[in-house]
């Protein structure tokens, strides 16, 4: 019998009542001073954030979609470039690039981190030329995306980006909290983006975002593009730009929020070994490199029997998520691409086998318990 409560995928309730005299406090300052547009919060936010992250700059904007979005355009990405990118990520990493009527060139993930593997990157990049159907794009940048939580390989990867005169844009929107060699996500390239959706780690009450990076002329540039090209006053235009500002009452939930991350990213990391612990011998646990800590956007296995343990969790009450069903170089909008199946074997294997549990700072014990028990049985 199905348990009489379902279990949360990600449990938010808990959060707010954690937060909740601070969270409704700074709520009501927004609404006492009204400055629902770049307000003073929106500042301290962008100022917070960049001294967590360890960077110069901090821009907030609308979502993780327009944190890709804004970077882009400020590196001046179009027709003709090639940006190297993943396959096995949500579609708003390759869905920028080909906004901007660049293309997007899919790289294979590494088998065990499932983030951009470097050797096929660099096979992509000097392959390039050698293609009939790429052999007229000029590389350009890479993306790479920090999936699940875990930062990608980035000495490697800037690396192979400087030996190219690439950039690189770090796709942070799962991993803000996590570090790699000792930095933290988002600062681990030229310039990064997340999100604050509400699922993520660092998530408020509707859609957001944000983009670091240390160069002053890029932040400038990109702080212009958030507001309609904006120049030296709001009626003076220096470029186009998009309509990407984060809204005062946004950033007065993320302040909230922001209070209590380093505490939630330590329950997420304890939940996770616990399930690591717990499931080794059942299903293929998560890798995190050594030099590497993940903040645990997701936890994702991997098994062969996928579709049975999802069945069985969910007549229990217990749900599960797949990220990601169907790898990106097969999907509708990038047909013309020309990609097929078995281009990219590693997502190919890895699509109809993930699936991922519950996961959240006060994800409890006994219900981490209940979940094991069930896939064990």
């Amino acid at each position: 019998m199905p348990s009489q409560k379902p279990m949360d995928f990600i449990d938010l309730k808990a959060q707010q009542r954690a937060i909740l005299p601070d969270l409704m406090e700074r709520i009501k300052r927004v609404l006492a001073h009204g400055q629902y547009i770049l307000g003073p919060e929106v500042k301290e936010l962008e100022a917070r954030l960049a001294e967590y992250v360890g960077v110069k700059h901090a821009i907030s904007c609308s979502s993780g979609t327009d944190a890709l979005l804004i970077p882009l355009m400020a590196y001046g990405v179009g027709p003709g470039d090639a940006i190297f990118t993943t396959p096995f990520t949500f579609i708003a990493t390759a869905e920028m690039i080909q906004l901007l009527r660049a293309t997007p060139v899919f790289v294979d993930v590494d088998p065990r981190t499932f983030n951009l593997a470097p050797d096929a990157l660099e096979e992509a990049i000097t392959g390039l030329s050698k293609h009939p159907r790429t052999a007229s794009l000029q590389p350009k940048g890479i993306i790479p995306v920090d999936l699940f939580g875990q930062p990608a390989d980035y000495d490697r990867i800037n690396a192979i980006a400087r030996r190219h005169g690439l950039f690189v844009l770090e796709d942070a929107a799962q991993s803000f909290g996590a570090t790699y060699k000792g930095k933290r996500a988002g600062a681990l390239a030229e310039v990064a983006a997340t999100s604050f959706f509400p699922a993520k780690p660092l998530g408020g009450y509707g859609d957001g975002g944000a983009i670091f990076t240390d160069r002053d002329d890029l932040a400038g540039m990109m702080r212009s593009i958030r507001v309609h090209g904006e120049g030296t006053d709001r009626y003076h235009y220096a470029r186009l730009g998009i309509n990407g500002r984060l809204d005062t009452l946004q950033a007065a939930i993320l302040l909230a929020k922001l209070a209590i991350f380093d505490e939630e990213v330590k329950a997420r990391q304890a939940a996770a070994q616990r399930y690591s612990a717990a499931l080794r011998e059942v299903v293929q646990v998560p890798y995190v490199g050594q030099d590497c800590s993940s903040v645990w956007a997701q936890y994702s296995v991997l098994s062969e029997q996928r579709d049975d343990l999802q069945r069985k969790l969910k007549e229990q009450g217990i749900p599960t998520a797949i990220y990601y069903p169907i790898p990106l170089h097969v999907q509708a909008p990038f047909a013309h691409l020309g990609y097929a199946p078995g281009d990219f074997p590693i997502s190919e294997r890895l699509a109809p086998a993930i699936f991922s549990l519950p996961m959240h700072p006060y994800l409890t014990e006994a219900d981490q318990k209940k979940i094991v028990d069930i896939l064990i049985d």
